[in-house]
């Protein structure tokens, strides 16, 4: 990790000044001390040695389950990588697909089942976003079915969401990416492209979605205009909030309601690669996003802080920011973001989760990833 070394001989102006402008900045020795508004965190490296890792969950037991985008699925426990675990299905690797997001059932405890998005191959190169279940053993997956795969499949190695949330009554969404060259169908309920879906265990589209009486479109329908979700959480309420890339700028947070149009491509406070409008910022009919950044942080993971260690951060929004190594602190009131703190940590952050313990975990997006620790000092 590229991280600037905290001591006690670190200029204690400097840390003010940084800390002014509502940066800070993390170490390189471990463990790792750095200044934040609120606290002194501690910074621990819990796993090395990860090929761009993208979801992490907490087992009962105490071990890690983390994916690694190039299509392998480990076991983490006392810092040791398991080997890659088998029974995974053919995965399409390459660009920002692979193997995405995991996430345990509610009742995992005593059923074993889990869910993971992936890059799922199709023919003459297409591919889409899927999601299947599976039962963890000693050894790996078993009874991996595919519960959910995003129609159409294209050609194209961009832009595949893929996040996944469960409800307390054991509804999952699922986050689906605009592909990077599927404008047209974000805004088109008869694709799943640029949508949030809704779907039950066992994949079939749950009887409240906003759409499912409309025979021309796609039942598992949540919202659409939606560019690449790959942020999802509930919110304290059991509401569903998600950020997403915008282009040049943009990037947005969402508290994303059934059957609401969230604009894509058709407004947007982004633009361009290397400029060019792009519709506009606002019209009516279009939902307003809670919160937006320009220029872009590259957001990714995302997490309502509700754990006991940061007892001033209860309720936060934590967000990862892969384009400035950031974990971003969003203080909520009223829906709307009245503070903002960004947390420099030198790497990528793919994934932010608090675990049972209240401690936060992030994932950090390289060739040779990690997962780090986050614990304040008393």
């Amino acid at each position: 990790m590229l991280l600037t070394k905290l001591n006690n001989t670190f200029p204690v102006a400097l840390a003010v000044t940084l800390l002014s402008l509502g940066v800070s900045t993390a170490i390189a020795a471990e463990p790792s001390f750095l200044p934040t508004e609120q606290y002194q965190l501690k910074i621990e490296t819990v796993a090395s040695g990860l090929s761009h890792p993208w979801g992490l969950a907490f087992l009962p037991d105490g071990r890690l389950l983390v994916t690694e985008r190039s299509g392998q699925m480990r076991l983490v426990q006392q810092g040791q990588l398991s080997a890659p675990l088998a029974g995974l299905p053919n995965i399409a690797v390459g660009g920002q697909g692979g193997l995405l997001d995991v996430l345990l059932d509610n009742n995992f405890a005593s059923n074993q089942q889990l869910y993971f998005s992936y890059a799922e191959p199709g023919a003459d190169g297409s591919n889409s976003t899927a999601v299947a279940s599976a039962k963890l053993t000693a050894t790996g997956l078993t009874a991996v079915k595919v519960i959910f795969s995003q129609q159409p499949k294209v050609d194209s190695k961009y832009h595949f969401g893929g996040r996944l949330v469960q409800q307390p009554d054991g509804q999952l969404f699922v986050t689906l990416g605009d592909r990077g060259s599927q404008r047209e169908a974000v805004q088109q309920l008869n694709s799943h492209i640029g949508k949030v879906v809704k779907i039950d265990v066992q994949g079939q589209a749950t009887a409240g979605n906003p759409f499912a009486g409309d025979k021309t479109a796609k039942a598992e329908i949540w919202s659409y205009g939606h560019r690449n979700i790959q942020g999802a959480a509930l919110d304290p309420q059991g509401r569903l909030w998600t950020h997403e890339h915008g282009p040049q700028g943009g990037d947005e947070i969402n508290i994303t309601a059934a059957g609401k149009n969230y604009g894509w491509p058709l407004i947007t406070y982004g633009e361009e690669y290397g400029g060019g409008v792009i519709g506009k910022t606002a019209a009516a009919g279009l939902e307003q996003p809670l919160h937006y950044w320009v220029p872009s942080i590259a957001p990714s993971g995302m997490s309502f802080y509700q754990g006991q260690a940061f007892s001033k951060w209860q309720h936060n929004l934590l967000v990862g920011s892969l384009k400035f190594g950031q974990l971003v602190r969003l203080e909520i009131s009223a829906d709307k973001v009245t503070h903002e703190e960004r947390i420099r940590i030198g790497s990528r952050i793919r994934d932010v989760k608090t675990a049972p313990d209240g401690s936060v975990y992030l994932l950090t997006d390289e060739d040779n990833g990690a997962i780090l620790k986050l614990t304040p000092l008393p």
